[in-house]
């Protein structure tokens, strides 16, 4: 093959590099992430919990990474004892805020935050509130951005208020809990568990071959919403399914005071058969086959393909 006009190049753009000849600046050691393993060291050292309370801007950005990174590379993928370290911030987040965020950190904002939250969280515990002295109604605005949860793999999310498009795209192992969202809800998603508690916007489901989502139908409409490409749409009827959303929905009173969740659970009667069950068929098969084997249906299975 003769690939000279493809890799030609013009004389006249010498000067123009095309390979890496300066180093980068990415002003990491301002990072806000320096501070927070300095204040986590006895977690870090000794498993002893700490307590984290800090402003945070939008200019912080993967906020939590690092120290992720400082817990993987001492503890590996099982990470610290739940809950040994504690951050609360207060303020507007960056981008990717809790990225990868590692099994013992928990995070608690009191603001907003930007998109890619929770990017590859892998086992912390996000909490995304609006500030104490708001006026306006949280489930009616949005509080995070776009593609939060995007390839996670574990670990739980909750957010008291909406999202904006793609939340938990890719989402193969994290328990999220959020009050409406977007278009392309669980897009691509292989696995983890989803309760939206008010409106989806449209294509919700597409490419969705793992996990299982469930979606607070108030107005009667998510149908018409929702990509039945590779998914089933059905009702929350199973004993099982049932314990998993209301204990969902309980986790998210608990962490955020959520006058959705609590209207929910205090008229769950009536509100139970207004959720819709999301489930990919080919999962489903995958599970039923394990029921017969004996197999437990609850080990991670995440799609080839």
């Amino acid at each position: 093959m003769d690939l000279s006009r493809l890799l030609y190049r013009d004389p006249k753009s010498d000067e123009v590099a095309v390979y890496c000849v300066e180093s980068q600046d990415h002003g990491l050691e301002t990072a806000l992430d320096h501070q927070l393993i300095a204040l986590a060291q006895p977690a870090l050292e000794h498993q002893q919990p700490v307590t984290i309370d800090l402003p945070i801007r939008n200019s912080d950005r993967t906020v939590g990474a690092m120290l992720s990174g400082k817990v993987a590379k001492r503890y590996g993928e099982a990470g610290l004892p739940a809950g040994s370290i504690k951050i609360k911030f207060t303020g507007s987040a960056g981008q990717s805020f809790g990225a990868f965020l590692a099994k013992g950190i928990d995070i608690d904002l009191e603001g907003d935050t930007n998109d890619y939250v929770g990017k590859g969280i892998s086992g912390g515990r996000i909490v995304v509130c609006p500030p104490s002295g708001a006026t306006f109604v949280a489930e009616d605005n949005i509080i995070i951005g776009n593609v939060a949860m995007y390839g996670a793999t574990g670990g739980e999310v909750y957010i008291r208020g909406r999202a904006g498009e793609r939340f938990c795209v890719r989402n193969s192992g994290v328990r999220a809990v959020i009050e409406g969202i977007g278009d392309h809800g669980c897009e691509y998603m292989t696995g983890g568990s989803v309760a939206v508690l008010g409106s989806t916007g449209r294509n919700f489901g597409a490419g969705m071959s793992g996990g299982v989502a469930f979606v607070y139908d108030d107005e009667g409409d998510f149908e018409i919403r929702f990509n039945p490409g590779m998914a089933d749409l059905g009702s929350v009827e199973d004993p099982e399914d049932i314990e998993t959303l209301r204990s969902m929905i309980e986790d998210h009173l608990n962490y955020t005071g959520s006058a959705p969740a609590k209207r929910i659970l205090d008229n769950w009667e009536d509100a139970l058969p207004r959720f819709k069950k999301i489930m990919p068929r080919d999962y489903r098969r995958v599970l039923e086959e394990r029921r017969a084997q004996g197999v437990d249906p609850k080990m991670e299975f995440v799609p080839h393909g």
